[in-house]
C-alpha cells in the first residue's frame, strides 16, 4: 500500500533516497550536494511514492508545459519495493497532471537496465531527441 502525492523533497531526503534506488549513478560527482539541493527546489514536477508508514518509495521529477510534453528528469522507486507498480503509478500521476496522455508527449532518458520497464509501459525508443553537453561529468554512485 502507498500513496502519490505532489510533494517538494529536501536535499538530504532525496540523497538518502538515492542511496536506496539505483538512481544514484545518474548524477556526476562535480557539485553534487549544491545541484541536487537546486534540484529539489526547482523542479516544477515533483511526486513521491510513501508507504503506510510514511516512508518515501517512489519518485518522480519532471519539467513540463503542461500543453504538450512532459520531460521526465528522474523516476526511481526503492530497490525492496521495485515490482509493486509504484513506477507505473508516479508515471500515471504525472502525465496525468501534465495535461493527460492525449494530449502529453513523454521524453526521458532510460538506464540500460530500466528500459524494459519503460517497454512494458508502452514507451518506444526515440530518434528525435538532441544532446548538447559541455559538462564535467565524473561517474559515481550515491552511496
Amino acid at each position: 500500500m502507498y500513496t502519490i502525492a505532489g510533494e517538494r523533497l529536501t536535499a538530504a531526503e532525496y540523497i538518502d533516497f538515492l542511496k536506496r534506488t539505483d538512481l544514484g549513478s545518474q548524477y556526476p560527482r562535480e557539485r553534487f550536494e549544491e545541484r541536487i539541493g537546486r534540484l529539489v527546489a526547482s523542479v516544477p514536477v515533483s511526486l513521491t511514492a510513501r508507504d503506510e508508514t510514511g516512508a518515501l518509495i517512489g519518485v518522480l521529477f519532471g519539467v513540463t508545459d503542461f500543453a504538450y510534453w512532459l520531460f521526465v528528469t528522474d523516476l526511481g522507486v526503492a530497490r525492496d519495493r521495485t515490482g509493486q507498480g509504484v513506477g507505473r503509478a508516479l508515471m500515471t500521476e504525472a502525465i496525468r497532471q501534465a495535461g493527460g496522455e492525449k494530449d502529453i508527449l513523454v521524453y526521458l532518458k532510460a538506464a540500460a537496465a530500466a528500459v524494459p520497464f519503460y517497454e512494458k509501459l508502452g514507451f518506444d525508443h526515440a530518434r528525435d531527441v538532441m544532446v548538447y553537453d559541455r559538462i564535467d561529468w565524473t561517474d559515481f554512485t550515491v552511496q
